[in-house]
């Protein structure tokens, strides 16, 4: 790879559906073409020494939870053509033994991550940003979903860092950088022809303009 990669940013609120959007993108790429770095990844491990009620009132979603630097520093490796190496973060999983993680640079490279826009540094560096949006109630009802079944949270628990932490930290650190986005996408439905028709189109047009080496 002779020049920088395009590089993609897709935030979207907890529950927007930024998973199965991306999960729909790749599958127009080959591996080769497409990596992708996730902010989930370098969060800091203080989880691991909390008991249960500490893990429910510590909050996760402010920027200071995660290894910025870290985050930034291997963006940076990526963009000049090295490969990445990075265990996963399991989210306080004790069921979730983690893997490591090996991400190669590749002409089209995606960050995704609810700071994204809101860390300068790695800001400056996108070339398409892609926000990702779905009404409350059905972002509420993915997120409780996703947190009962997946990392083993009670209901009341999900409820609290909703309230608390989830909402809070959209409204201040990703809304406010929505109408800076070259494309916004509702996510309301389970449909997945939606999404996959989105997907399509963004995936065709960066086909055409972004991998011609």
């Amino acid at each position: 790879m002779s020049k920088k990669p395009f590089i993609i940013g897709v935030a979207g609120g907890s529950g927007s559906g930024k998973t199965f959007f991306l999960k729909c993108f790749r599958e127009y790429f080959t591996n080769e073409e497409v990596s992708l770095v996730s902010q989930d990844d370098y969060y800091f491990p203080v989880a691991h020494n909390m008991t249960k009620e500490e893990n429910k009132l510590y909050n996760f979603d402010v920027p200071e939870t995660i290894n910025r630097e870290q985050f930034y520093t291997d963006i940076d490796k990526l963009i000049h053509n090295e490969t990445v190496y990075k265990e996963e973060y399991t989210f306080n999983n004790p069921d979730i033994v983690p893997k490591m993680m090996e991400i190669k640079p590749a002409p089209i490279l995606i960050i995704e991550g609810l700071f994204i826009f809101h860390f300068e540094e790695i800001a400056d560096l996108l070339d398409l940003r892609i926000f990702i949006e779905a009404d409350e109630e059905v972002a509420l009802a993915r997120r409780l979903k996703r947190d009962l079944t997946e990392r083993g949270y009670s209901h009341d628990d999900a409820m609290y860092k909703w309230v608390n932490h989830v909402m809070p930290a959209y409204e201040e650190y990703l809304l406010p950088y929505k109408n800076e986005c070259e494309q916004v996408i509702v996510n309301n439905t389970h449909i997945a022809n939606d999404i996959i028709a989105v997907t399509e189109v963004i995936s065709q047009e960066l086909r055409r303009k972004v991998l011609i080496w």
